[in-house]
């Protein structure tokens, strides 16, 4: 029986052998918590608490499964993983629908967001591409670089959705910043997009967006209308204090002061009822996170596993300050939800997909010995 049971064990680490430990640990303490959360902003409600178990299970497999890929392998199906994340993204402008535009289609089963696919097969294209030539890039490289950016980009932004356009374009960014990409070359972005800003606005942005961004401004000045969501958002944070209301105390998402509980605005029931604590907690479980993801990349050993670990490192990063800053008021709301906290299945999977790239990185690191 022992030999049964150590041959057993034997398998199992054998099996898994190629996730991160440490990463994972944190990853599945982050779930339990979403998990927590979200059964306390659903008011119990079983389905909804399941469904989401579910999704995560699906998105550990593909974790699972993408961490005992080689980096090799993955550089090689970079560009067939890529033109096939795009076909479905072209296909939501046509058969998607959404609440402000094409976003999401329809399978009966289940809902499904194409632009989710993107942060993570953008930034591996891009490593892919980049790896090819000599670092850092030189101009000519950096523009077709950039054109492999605007191109998903520009698709997202057709749904239209201003917010995930540009997380996924931070993602491909943060692949050209890790080749060595000067400064200035961001900042000359910034100052466009900037000079660019007053055109978009007149025709460009959809009335709804320019809402959003007049009520970033003065919230106060339509406090029952548009500016309900961000307002009661800061409510429920200031009412957590440092240890908050409890669990399943709060009020303001029993109560549906606050809108989008269970998805955008859920770290606001997060703040409420386990306080300044529970929120110091769970940013530090978020920055672990990420400062595995970009230790694993500074110990790759080529350049496009260096490129699309720190890529996918920094683009958590992003995620996280933007829903963040969204709730707290100190950015517009542009519909992000928190990884692995608000509900939702595509963006949860394709995040864990995501992380099980890294995973590969370290577990097919190979050893130098001296």
């Amino acid at each position: 029986m022992k030999t049964i049971l150590r041959w057993l064990g034997e398998m199992l680490l054998r099996v898994l052998r190629t996730l991160d430990w440490p990463l994972l640990a944190a990853l599945l303490a982050l779930m339990a918590i979403g998990l927590a959360v979200l059964s306390s902003a659903a008011s119990g409600s079983e389905r909804l608490v399941t469904a989401q178990a579910a999704r995560f299970a699906v998105g550990l497999a593909a974790m699972w499964g993408i961490s005992r890929l080689s980096p090799n392998q993955l550089r090689n199906w970079s560009p067939w993983v890529f033109g096939a994340s795009l076909l479905p993204l072209v296909l939501v402008l046509f058969l998607g629908d959404g609440k402000h535009g094409n976003h999401w289609l329809d399978l009966g089963v289940f809902y499904f967001q194409p632009a989710e696919l993107l942060k993570l097969s953008l930034p591996m294209m891009v490593a892919w591409y980049l790896n090819r030539r000599p670092l850092p890039p030189r101009v000519p490289v950096v523009l077709a670089a950039a054109g492999l950016v605007a191109v998903p980009t520009g698709l997202i932004l057709l749904q239209p959705d201003f917010g995930t356009a540009m997380l996924v374009a931070s993602s491909g960014a943060f692949a050209l910043y890790l080749s060595g990409l000067s400064w200035w070359w961001f900042a000359a972005g910034i100052g466009g997009a900037a000079a660019a800003a007053p055109i978009a606005w007149f025709f460009v942005f959809k009335e709804y967006q320019k809402q959003r961004v007049l009520t970033f401004l003065d919230p106060e000045s339509d406090p029952l209308g548009t500016g309900w969501n961000i307002i009661q958002s800061k409510i429920a944070i200031g009412a957590g204090g440092l240890t908050g209301k409890g669990w399943g105390a709060g009020t303001q998402a029993h109560l549906d002061y606050i809108p989008e509980h269970t998805t955008d605005f859920i770290f606001a029931v997060l703040s409420e009822e386990f306080g300044w604590l529970g929120v110091v907690a769970t940013l530090a479980l978020y920055l672990f996170v990420i400062g595995r993801c970009l230790w694993i990349a500074s110990e790759a050993r080529d350049g496009y596993s260096r490129l699309v670990a720190g890529a996918l490192g920094l683009a958590f990063c992003v995620y996280v300050i933007v829903n963040g800053g969204m709730i707290a008021g100190l950015l517009p709301v542009v519909g992000v939800p928190m990884p692995l906290l608000s509900y939702g299945g595509t963006s949860a999977v394709s995040l864990l997909a995501g992380l099980g790239v890294v995973m590969a990185v370290r577990a097919h690191r190979p050893v130098h010995v001296r």
